[in-house]
């Protein structure tokens, strides 16, 4: 049984690719806010098919105060996946992380609205 875990996620973006063997590989990228003032972007490939959707360590891209910094250590992430898949030949429709997306999910997580 999956247990959900997205307390704390500002923005994601999910990409579909094919893995070595030829299955279907889901890219999951997103930026988190954690206790601290702390944001996380995080990485994952195939966390559908994990027990739980809580993050493991290794899924840390990047850990730092600046939302700026997250934006663009999760538009690195994603640009960087987005051309693999383009390099494989598959078509890839992802908008890039911006501040106008995760600033209205801040002030109600931060106000509580």
């Amino acid at each position: 049984m999956r247990r959900p875990s997205r307390e704390g996620r500002f923005a994601e973006r999910t990409l579909v690719g094919v893995d070595d063997a030829g299955e279907e590989e889901r890219i999951a990228i997103w930026i988190d806010r954690r206790p601290g003032a702390l944001w996380v972007v995080g990485r994952s490939v195939n966390a559908n098919l994990r027990p739980s959707d809580e993050p493991r360590p290794e899924d840390t891209v990047f850990e730092g105060y600046e939302l700026d910094d997250a934006l663009a250590r999760a538009n690195d992430a994603l640009e960087d996946d987005v051309r693999v898949l383009e390099e494989e030949g598959r078509e890839v429709d992802a908008r890039p992380f911006t501040r106008k997306e995760v600033l209205p999910a801040l002030e109600r997580w931060f106000f509580g609205r």
